[in-house]
């Protein structure tokens, strides 16, 4: 066969991502901060974008427009709305997986009701960010010192897998101050959170073991016990003298030795050990400031038993479009270039209001599915937690996973028991038995822990029993998997947890 050159014409697609396409991508997984960074970027190099301090409504940047709009304006948008609906269509996909229809700000979920989210009227702000990522300035490799509540957050990923008690962690050491002391009553938490004070105290004994020793202590005496349990120190004795510690300050050795039945060589070396401890832990860690969460969605409870959710205001910071400035710049513009730089800020401009307007409705959109599905969480605490993912919120919304993946990214919601990140209420579901609804797995983790919690050294629960429960119950599981639920939970096997409890039995005898 010759080989020889020719020409010829095929038709084909490819797959091309515009800079407006990526922003609006971007856009979703943005936290607040990442949001107010990207705006004040993009005022500071687009002269035609301006801070809306009254704050007109949710189309202030469309009112802008009115009566100054240009033919050029027009142009631009259109060029812009192409841009992203062309991309989509290339795609198969509708512009719903990147942004959400209209929707306001404010949203009334039913309980627990399988219908569409009926709306209740609202306003949001539009907002912008910036599509150029700008050099990292030498700040970026400077170390950053950690602080207290990150390096025990970390440790509380490590020890802590089911995303109840994460939780319930995360509340206790947001509670822990900068000497390293919780300064919140356990019942106040569990109060909060619709858990028991048994559940809050079991974790709490999960905290106490981070590093550094010490921490998450209630008062000194604790600091200290937990300093000395850790050092194997704390016998009788030393828990005698850490119960009377205003006598340690006192210098009262007689008293001491008769309450501790030591002698003075012996007192001595004890006070001198509880010296060499560290009465406040936290402060290895300096001042740093604690950074606070603001919540993305209030979640609030209608008069009907319905919720009410609404976006902060404040995580939507409004841009408007100034016309004027732009009608005038376009007339003093002497050369092409310059012309071409107002038609590309017009366009940008005018794009971002219109992203960030639809961001902000997709966010609503799902946190409100989200409170739909977790009904029982918001009314009962945090064991009502109901099995969930990211394509049972997609399918109800009519968006793509991937959307509602970047939307819960770094977005936090509020309500009566606290703030918690969107990423939370996704869980695996246990079939039940039966023709029964399909359980959380961090609700049957949790029932797992109360059945351990609850053991007595005379009937230790081995995971066949705990297989045999779990279904009397109504949760169809298998023997391997409770078995890897408890080890994710660190619970010792049965055998361990008898012989634990019978030396404890002993030891308090």
């Amino acid at each position: 066969m010759a080989m020889m050159p020719r020409m010829e014409l095929r038709q084909g697609q490819s797959l091309v991502m515009t800079p407006q396409l990526l922003q609006a991508i971007k856009l979703l997984q943005l936290s607040h901060l990442e949001l107010q960074n990207f705006v004040e970027t993009e005022l500071e190099r687009n002269p035609l974008l301006e801070r809306d301090e009254a704050g007109d409504g949710p189309f202030a940047a469309e009112a802008s427009n009115g009566p100054l709009a240009t033919d050029a304006e027009s142009f631009a948008k259109a060029e812009s709305l192409n841009t992203l609906e062309g991309m989509e269509s290339r795609l198969g996909t509708g512009l719903d997986n990147v942004f959400s229809p209209e929707q306001p700000s404010a949203a009334r979920v039913e309980a627990a009701g399988p219908d569409s989210l009926p709306i209740v009227g609202g306003s949001y702000g539009s907002s912008g960010g910036s599509f150029d990522e700008g050099p990292e300035g030498f700040e970026s490799g400077l170390s950053v010192e950690l602080s207290l509540h990150d390096h025990l957050q970390a440790q509380l990923d490590l020890a802590v897998t089911d995303p109840a008690g994460r939780l319930i962690g995360r509340h206790l050491i947001d509670a822990v101050d900068d000497a390293g002391y919780l300064c919140e009553p356990v019942a106040d938490i569990a109060a909060r959170l619709g858990v028991t004070e048994e559940r809050v105290e079991a974790v709490l004994r999960v905290v106490q073991a981070f590093d550094p020793s010490g921490i998450a202590a209630r008062d000194v005496a604790e600091c200290l016990a937990i300093q000395l349990r850790d050092r194997d120190r704390f016998d009788p004795a030393m828990q005698m003298l850490v119960a009377n510690l205003p006598l340690v300050a006192k210098r009262d050795f007689a008293a001491l030795k008769r309450l501790c039945g030591v002698d003075d060589e012996d007192v001595a070396d004890m006070v001198a050990e509880i010296r060499r401890l560290d009465p406040k832990p936290g402060r290895a860690f300096g001042g740093s400031a604690a950074e606070t969460v603001i919540p993305d969605v209030f979640i609030r409870a209608a008069p009907d038993g319905s919720w009410l959710v609404d976006l902060n205001p404040e995580t939507l910071p409004r841009l408007l479009v100034n016309q004027t400035y732009h009608a005038r710049v376009t007339k003093a513009a002497r050369n092409d270039e310059e012309k071409s730089f107002i038609a590309e800020c017009l366009q940008t401009a005018n794009w971002l209001t219109r992203s960030l307007e639809q961001r902000a409705r997709t966010i609503l959109k799902v946190a409100s599915e989200i409170v739909r599905q977790q009904d029982g969480f918001f009314a009962h605490g945090v064991e009502h937690l109901r099995p969930l993912n990211l394509k049972t919120v997609a399918d109800a919304i009519g968006m793509h996973e991937s959307t509602v993946s970047r939307v819960t990214s770094n977005k936090y919601l509020t309500c009566a028991r606290g703030v918690f990140e969107m990423k939370y209420f996704f869980s695996a579901a246990i079939a039940a038995t039966g023709y029964g609804e399909a359980h959380s797995a961090e609700a049957v983790r949790f029932r797992i822990k109360q059945m351990i919690d609850e053991e007595i050294p005379s009937d230790v629960l081995s995971d066949d029993a705990i297989v045999a429960r779990l279904k009397s119950g109504g949760i169809e599981i298998a023997r391997r998997t409770v078995a890897k639920y408890r080890e994710s939970l660190k619970i010792p096997s049965s055998m361990e947890r008898r012989r634990e409890k019978v030396a404890m039995a002993h030891a308090g005898r």
